[in-house]
């Protein structure tokens, strides 16, 4: 029964992708069924075999002492500020970003991580269909961060044509940044942290080829990369506050939308005596459905979809935590994957203000196609979880 729920969460996905498509007559079939082929058995891989279990082991581990490196930072400055026996969210999740930004800076800097973006990139790009830009964009976004990938690749932004910024545009949202991914680990379970990871970069690519089909040409496939010179202590100083801003800006945000839910919800229970987030859940209940939650847990996992979408993925991840004993393992793990990626209304504001910061008039092209980049970016987190129910 859940290959055929699977198989039409995939038609439907597909269905709605195609509905929105700018150029039908130019969708490439062989690449999406080839990275589709690869998602299942990248995720079957990940999550139901040992070579799987010891390659998630292996990346949250390192991600652990990551974090306890990290811990003693924020323990000599922030030292007895939080109660002994409780968790200080801001304090244990959010400022090991700074920490994970300034290894990301450091192997930027030595060169490093830019020869494996490259890499990767190139090799994706013989799979996808598309350019070395779109492809490198994808990766270098799953390191580097949505707002900061423009950056390296400024040189060409004024350049582009908006099919080809949509594509750059709909990486970012579907990806998360290497920085923020021990934060999510301490949230959720980190085999489907590195599993999302790993098939959102397709299922980014697949999405965009149906919604904004397009050919490159040699001439036009052309990947310069930005590269700023700045001496080491620079560049430690750089990635230092910037991690620091990423901290205060997701912690700010907590602030104002756990609040806001808290106030929406009260109302809605005061007027209708349900809360917004369960009228919310139904919504997106046949959604959750269609990606292999059974139907009788379909209504919470609803609402915490829909929170991740008009909040962020922090606020459902912290909403899930209250209720995951509530849910199968299956169903955690389908909702698990699809929270991680930064599609919700606020990244609209976040990748147009990195563009326009950078390029004016293609970061107003961006936020005139923002919703359409939300919508594609939510069916590359819907179609990562209708694979992974698949598989487990």
């Amino acid at each position: 029964m859940k290959y055929i729920i699977a198989i039409i969460g995939l038609l439907i996905v597909f269905g709605l992708a195609y509905v929105a498509s700018n150029n039908r007559k130019n969708i490439k079939i062989k690449p999406v069924i080839m990275m589709i082929i690869i998602q299942i058995l990248l995720a079957w891989l990940l999550l139901n075999t040992k070579f799987g279990l010891v390659l998630v082991k292996g990346f949250a581990d390192v991600f652990s002492k990551l974090l306890e490196y990290a811990a003693s930072g924020i323990s000599f400055v922030f030292g007895g500020i939080a109660n002994k026996g409780e968790m200080s969210f801001f304090l244990e999740v959010l400022l090991p970003i700074v920490f994970i930004s300034v290894l990301i800076g450091i192997l930027q800097h030595f060169k490093i991580l830019p020869i494996i973006m490259k890499a990767i990139g190139l090799l994706l790009s013989k799979i996808n269909g598309m350019g070395k830009l779109e492809s490198y964009n994808a990766v270098a976004s799953a390191i580097v961060g949505q707002s900061e990938v423009f950056i390296t690749v400024k040189k060409q932004l004024g350049q582009l044509q908006p099919h080809r910024l949509y594509t750059l545009c709909a990486s970012a949202m579907s990806t998360v940044s290497m920085s923020i991914v021990g934060a999510y680990m301490t949230m959720i379970e980190p085999r489907y942290v590195v599993t999302a990871l790993v098939i959102n970069l397709f299922g980014g690519f697949i999405i965009s080829s149906i919604i904004n089909p397009y050919t490159v040409t040699d001439s036009e496939d052309i990947l310069i990369i930005q590269e700023e010179k700045q001496s080491f202590f620079e560049m430690l100083g750089e990635y230092i506050i910037d991690g620091f801003k990423v901290a205060i800006i997701v912690g700010a945000m907590l602030i104002g939308f756990v609040a806001l839910m808290a106030g929406i919800n009260n109302i809605f229970e005061l007027i209708l005596g349900i809360s917004f987030q369960e009228i919310l859940g139904y919504i997106f209940a046949p959604f959750a459905f269609i990606m292999g939650v059974p139907f009788s847990e379909a209504v919470r996992a609803g609402g915490i979809m829909a929170t991740k979408l008009v909040t962020n993925e922090f606020v459902a991840m912290m909403d899930l935590a209250k209720i995951q004993d509530s849910f199968t393992p299956r169903t955690l793990g389908i909702i698990s994957v699809f929270l991680v990626s930064f599609a919700n209304f606020s990244s609209i504001g976040i990748i147009s203000g990195a563009v326009k910061s950078l390029h004016e008039k293609q970061g107003n092209t961006v936020a005139r196609f923002g919703l359409k980049l939300l919508f594609g970016a939510t069916l590359v987190s819907i179609l990562s979880s209708v694979i992974v129910g698949i598989v487990l």
